[in-house]
């Protein structure tokens, strides 16, 4: 497995004391009904050589985000936030500034909405999301897309409006690896994967492949149409722990996500599981400064 210094660009974490997470339901999801802190996984992290990680928002609340700033500033493991912002608030620059001011603000470093829960698949395209996420881009921001596979078209269609905005996909877009269907996913993603201010994550596979019978094998047609699409300079690695522990360990994942690169050169690697994520997110882990990054 690689011993290159790694950056975990998707985790996620929650405390079920302060609010619950409304989308853990059923007994699938049992498991993930409990607080998960950035200590539970540090360890972890650790072990496989995550020298730095970004936190990504699970709930569309205000609160969340200056949780997790706060969190980001006294961690000397995660070095960004992916936080919530309401993309339709007509203040939504000042408040972008404000979440800035916070503790640990200047590890902001994109915005997420649940558009996947969004029951129209243009949602990415109306007018007022549009002029959210031209603030998010004036304020030098990525934004990252958690769309299911219908989405993608417009999602492709938002990324070619907003050429100065960084799009960065979630989990490949949510294809579906339980059955095995490449299409439509596949045409719909390559039309995204052609526009250059576009990235995607290496994650979130295992927990859309078959509950307790998928093989590594059954996501490698998944990786490689990515791979191929947006290349391993628009790749960037990410675990989504915890909701990955539903299907495998956190070493599991790193080590799926290894095999699954294999035929990359050493300088591509570097890139899926380092480079790329730093770029896309303007990060700065102490122990990757040193050499350059």
């Amino acid at each position: 497995m690689t011993t290159r210094p790694i950056i975990d660009a998707h985790h996620h974490v929650w405390d079920l004391s302060a609010r619950p997470q409304p989308w853990i339901t059923g007994e699938a999801l049992a498991p993930l009904d409990r607080s998960f802190s950035a200590a539970d996984l540090a360890a972890e992290a650790r072990a496989v050589g995550v020298v730095g990680t970004v936190v990504v928002q699970t709930v569309c609340v205000p609160e969340e985000t200056p949780e997790l700033l706060a969190l980001a500033a006294g961690s000397d493991l995660v070095a960004g936030v992916v936080g919530w912002i309401d993309l339709t608030a007509p203040d939504i620059a000042d408040r972008i500034a404000d979440l800035r001011e916070l503790p640990g603000g200047e590890r902001l470093v994109g915005i997420r909405h649940q558009v996947q829960d969004e029951p129209d698949p243009n949602w990415l395209l109306r007018q007022d999301v549009r002029r959210g996420l031209l603030a998010v881009a004036a304020a030098g921001l990525a934004y990252d897309l958690v769309v299911k596979p219908h989405q993608l078209p417009a999602a492709a269609l938002a990324a070619a409006d907003l050429t100065g905005l960084t799009f960065v996909l979630d989990h490949l877009g949510k294809p579906p690896i339980a059955t095995g269907a490449l299409a439509p996913w596949a045409a719909d993603l390559r039309r995204l994967a052609a526009l250059p201010n576009t990235v995607c994550k290496l994650s979130g596979m295992v927990t859309e492949a078959t509950p307790g019978s998928w093989r590594t094998e059954d996501l490698r047609p998944y990786a490689g149409t990515v791979l191929d699409a947006f290349g391993p300079h628009r790749l960037l690695f990410g675990s989504d722990w915890p909701v990955c522990t539903l299907q495998a360990g956190y070493h599991d994942v790193v080590r799926i996500a290894d095999g699954l690169t294999g035929r990359l050169a050493p300088d591509e690697k570097d890139a899926v599981f380092s480079r790329n994520a730093i770029r896309a997110y303007g990060l700065r882990p102490p122990e990757l400064l040193d050499d350059g990054a």
